[in-house]
C-alpha cells in the first residue's frame, strides 16, 4: 500500500474513532439529566406539600388550650420516629456533607426526615418545610448520580441541583432557590461550587413547573405588601438603617439559640424527651400568641393585615424568636428561613409604629432581608427571594439591606459547617 493511501486510511480510522457529534449547540445529554432530576424534585415537593397541607388542615381543628397537648404529643411522636428510624440531621449536616463528604447526601434517613418534619411542621412548630425538602431532593440527586456512576464535582453538582429543585419548589423562585443552594454552603465565598450553577438553574426551572402543575401555583407575590414608591436616594440610607436593626435581631436569635442548645446538651436526654419538652413549650406559646404557631407562610399575611398594638407586636416578636429557638434546639425538624422572614416583618411593623412617617414596605423588606442574610449568610439569594415573595420590584434597596445584614453578621457563622470541617 502506498504511503498516501496509508495516510488516508489512518485519517479515516482516526475520524471513525471519535464519538459522533450531531449536536452543534451547548445543549447536551447532561441537560436531560438535570431536567429529569428537576422533574423528580418537583414531584417529591408536590407530594410533600399536599401531605403537609392535609395534616395542617386536620390539626388546625385543635385550638385554644388543646394546642398544648397536641404539640407535646406530636413532638413525642416525631422524637420516637427519629429514635427508631434514624436521625436525619439538620441543615448543618447537609452543608457538611456537600462540602466535606464529596457532595454525598445519604438518602437512607429520608423516611425519618419526611415523617418527623411533617409532624413538626403540621402541628404548628416554628420551622418550615424547606430544610426537609432540600434534604430529600438533594439526596435524590446523590442517588441518581451514583446510579450513573458519577464522581467528584459531577456528583456534587447533581446533589446541589437536587437541593435547588426542592428549595425552588417551595418558594416559587427558580433563580433565588438556585443561588440559595450554592450560597448557603459557605459563610464567606458566595459561590464556592460555581460549576453547579447551570445544573441548579435547569433543575430548579423544571421542578418549579412540575410543582406549579401539582399544587396549582400561580405567578405573583406570596405576601401582600403595599406598593413601594421610590422617594429619593435617602431610601438607600433608610434601608441600611433598618437593616442594622434587623441584624441586631439576628444576633439576638443566634445568641438565644446557642444558649438554649448548650442548656439542652448539658445532660444526655433521649431525643423523644427533648422533642416532647419542646412541643409542650411551643404549645404554651401558641396558646397565648396564636399567630406564632406554624412557620409563617400564611401568618405573615395575617400579621400585615391586622392592626396589632405596639405592645402586642413586641410580645409577638419576642415569643416568635423564642418559639423558633425552642424548635431548633429541642430536636424538631424543619427550616428556619420563613420563620425568620416573619420575625423581620414583625420588626418592620414595630419600627413603623414608632416612626409612622417612614415607608412601611421598605422597613419590612429591609428587616426581613437583613435578619435572614445575617443568620444564613446568603445576601444574593435573599435579595431575589424577597423580591419574588413580596412583589417588591426594586432590587437595589433589598440588596443594600441584605449586604448590611451579611457584613454585620457574627464572625463565626450560625451554621458551623459553613466554615469548618466537622
Amino acid at each position: 500500500m502506498k504511503l498516501k493511501q496509508k495516510r488516508k486510511l489512518v485519517r479515516y480510522l482516526d475520524i471513525l474513532d471519535q464519538p459522533a457529534r450531531f449536536n452543534p449547540f451547548v445543549f447536551s445529554r447532561t441537560f436531560l439529566l438535570w431536567a429529569f432530576l428537576g422533574l423528580i424534585g418537583g414531584i417529591i415537593a408536590g407530594g410533600y406539600w399536599i401531605g403537609l397541607e392535609f395534616l395542617m388542615h386536620k390539626l388546625a381543628y385543635f385550638t385554644g388550650w388543646q394546642v398544648i397537648p397536641l404539640m407535646a404529643i406530636c413532638g413525642l411522636l416525631a422524637g420516637l420516629v427519629i429514635h427508631f428510624i434514624g436521625d436525619p440531621g439538620e441543615i448543618h449536616l447537609i452543608v457538611n456533607n456537600i462540602r466535606f463528604n464529596k457532595g454525598k447526601l445519604d438518602p437512607k434517613n429520608n423516611p425519618s426526615m419526611v415523617l418527623s418534619s411533617l409532624l413538626c411542621v403540621a402541628s404548628g412548630g416554628s420551622l418550615g418545610p424547606e430544610a426537609p425538602l432540600v434534604q430529600v431532593t438533594g439526596s435524590t440527586g446523590t442517588w441518581l448520580g451514583k446510579m450513573l456512576r458519577l464522581k467528584g464535582e459531577e456528583l456534587r453538582s447533581l446533589s446541589i441541583a437536587g437541593m435547588a429543585s426542592g428549595f425552588t419548589a417551595l418558594f416559587g423562585a427558580p433563580l433565588g432557590g438556585s443561588l440559595f443552594s450554592l450560597e448557603i454552603l459557605h459563610h464567606k465565598h458566595a459561590v464556592e461550587y460555581y460549576k453547579a450553577i447551570i445544573p441548579a438553574f435547569v433543575a430548579s426551572c423544571f421542578s418549579y413547573l412540575v410543582f406549579a402543575l401539582i399544587v396549582h401555583l400561580g405567578l405573583g407575590p406570596t405576601w401582600d405588601l403595599s406598593a413601594y414608591e421610590y422617594s429619593g436616594v435617602f431610601d438607600f440610607g433608610f434601608a441600611v438603617l433598618f437593616a442594622i436593626i434587623g441584624a441586631a435581631v439576628g444576633w439576638l436569635f443566634i445568641f438565644c439559640t446557642k444558649f438554649l442548645k448548650s442548656a439542652f446538651e448539658r445532660k444526655p436526654i433521649p431525643i423523644y424527651i427533648k422533642t416532647l419538652m419542646g412541643g409542650f413549650l411551643l404549645g404554651v406559646i401558641a396558646f397565648y400568641f396564636p399567630i406564632t404557631r406554624y412557620f409563617g407562610h400564611h401568618e405573615i399575611n395575617e400579621l400585615l393585615s391586622s392592626d396589632f398594638s405596639l405592645a402586642l407586636l413586641f410580645g409577638i416578636l419576642a415569643f416568635k424568636i423564642i418559639a423558633i429557638v425552642i424548635t431548633v434546639t429541642s430536636g424538631w425538624r424543619g427550616g428556619f428561613i420563613i420563620p425568620l422572614f416573619f420575625v423581620g416583618a414583625t420588626m418592620g411593623l414595630i419600627i413603623y409604629q414608632l416612626f409612622p412617617s417612614i415607608n412601611l414596605t421598605l422597613a419590612i423588606v429591609s428587616c426581613m432581608a437583613a435578619i435572614n442574610a445575617c443568620v444564613t449568610r446568603t445576601p444574593m439569594s435573599t435579595t431575589i427571594l424577597l423580591a419574588t415573595l413580596t412583589g417588591f420590584g426594586h432590587f437595589i434597596p433589598i440588596l443594600f439591606a441584605s449586604l448590611t445584614g451579611y457584613f454585620l453578621a457574627p464572625k463565626i457563622p450560625f451554621i458551623g459547617s459553613q466554615m469548618v470541617k466537622e
